[in-house]
Formats: C-alpha cells, sequence, structure tokens
C-alpha cells in the first residue's frame, strides 16, 4: 500500500489539534513506519500525523546526518524550553516551495509516549530540538508561519497562493 499523500495548505484539518492518543496499538507503529517512510521521501527532518490527514497526536523526528535514527513519538510535551534561542529556515510538504526563518528555542525537553507505549523524557538540542517543535505546532493546528511577523506571513503566504 502507498503512503497517504501529504495534505496541502489551506486544507482546514491542518488548523485542528489532533486527538490525545489513548495507547500505542499496533496500528500507531505501522503509522509511525509510513510516517518516516513519508519523511525519509520528502526528505525532510520530521512529520506529524495530521500533515497526511491523520488527526492524532503523533510525530516523527530525525535530524541525524547518517538518517535512520527516528524518535517515533504519541502526545509529545514540551516540558522545559531553554533561553537560548536559535534561528533556522523551516519550511512544511505543506506549503511546497515556501520557507522563512523562524527563531525557536535551541534545547527543549519533551515528554511522550514511546514505541512500548511508555512515557519516555528526553531532551533535544539544534536541529533536533526545532524539528520537535515544529512538529508539535503541527499537532497543535498552528504552521511555521504563524510564528513571523504579520509582514513576514503575509509575503510567506502571497508566495505559497502564486506557487499553488
Amino acid at each position: 500500500m502507498s503512503p497517504r499523500p501529504i495534505l496541502r495548505w489551506p486544507d482546514p484539518r491542518l488548523r485542528k489539534q489532533a486527538a490525545p492518543v489513548e495507547a500505542v496499538t499496533d496500528e500507531t507503529r505501522a503509522l509511525w513506519d509510513e510516517m518516516v517512510e513519508v519523511m525519509e521521501a520528502m526528505p525532510g527532518l520530521g512529520l506529524a500525523a495530521p500533515q497526511l490527514g491523520v488527526m492524532q497526536r503523533l510525530a516523527v523526528v530525525d535530524a541525524s546526518r547518517e538518517r535512520g535514527r527516528a524518535v517515533r513519538m504519541a502526545n509529545p510535551e514540551i516540558l522545559e524550553a531553554a533561553r537560548e534561542t536559535m534561528d533556522h529556515a523551516e519550511a512544511s510538504p505543506c506549503l511546497p516551495g515556501v520557507s522563512a526563518v523562524v527563531r525557536r528555542p535551541a534545547k527543549v525537553t519533551v515528554r511522550y509516549l514511546n514505541e512500548a507505549g511508555q512515557v519516555d523524557r528526553r531532551t533535544f538540542e539544534g536541529l533536533w530540538a526545532i524539528s520537535v517543535q515544529h512538529q508539535i505546532d503541527h499537532l497543535e493546528g498552528r504552521m511555521f508561519f504563524d510564528r513571523l511577523s504579520r509582514v513576514k506571513r503575509d509575503m510567506a503566504l502571497r508566495k505559497a497562493r502564486k506557487a499553488g
């Protein structure tokens, strides 16, 4: 079975908050595998289930150079965020051809359910931290351009409309 297509902005599902995952099941693990496959094909540093039209709080992140190290998360929640920030050009396959520099905390500690269905807690730094925060935004119904000034956001959306 081929992977689900990525939703394109302005699909209204991209603005909805995803539902919490009650338990990690074989179906959850199969969806994570599909998400990793889609993420690798982009290629990207992460993917959230709502980007595939699945409104569950599931995300995958792999900011490693060598790849194949995806962290699978259900119900990720930021517990702590560093004061130190990092600027990084962010994009989304939901909005092809558009990117913008976004400032985010350079380090975050996140609690989530892992593949075994157990509560895990992990600190992510650098690109890992940026990607985790980007995916959590998707789970909340937010896009990277929501973190821009009004002028920069309007420019990005105008560019998206022209490209689309």
